[in-house]
């Protein structure tokens, strides 16, 4: 296991797709409610992960894993809603998309090797 959260594969997705949400945010002025909630959700995405790899017990770990996965969520239901809106560029809003369902895959994977694997030494 990574000591450091910037070295988990995860983390480093994650912390894309906040950037393109952020980005894609800053394009949707006729939509002011909707940015800063995308960007709210997205930033949380690699927070969470970043805060349960600092956590010790194992049940926190998941715990910060599993908010960070509502947060993906969120993330793809805000971007799916910004399309049906009108957003300018739908083809990054897509790209965004599926970089939110790889992130989520990817900590669907961990929150059920947490639950399997003892031996992960929290």
């Amino acid at each position: 296991m990574p000591s450091c959260f910037r070295e988990l594969v995860v983390w480093r997705k994650a912390f894309q797709l906040a950037t393109e949400c952020h980005q894609i945010a800053a394009a949707m002025p006729s939509h002011p409610s909707l940015a800063p909630q995308l960007m709210r959700a997205a930033s949380s995405v690699p927070a969470n992960i970043a805060e349960g790899n600092g956590r010790i017990h194992r049940a926190e770990y998941r715990r910060f894993r599993s908010i960070a996965l509502g947060s993906v969520n969120e993330v793809e239901s805000h971007l799916l809603l910004a399309e049906a809106l009108g957003h300018p560029d739908r083809a990054r809003l897509r790209q965004c998309v599926a970089l939110s369902r790889e992130v989520g895959r990817m900590l669907g994977g961990l929150i059920r090797a947490l639950r399997t694997n003892p031996r992960d030494g929290r």
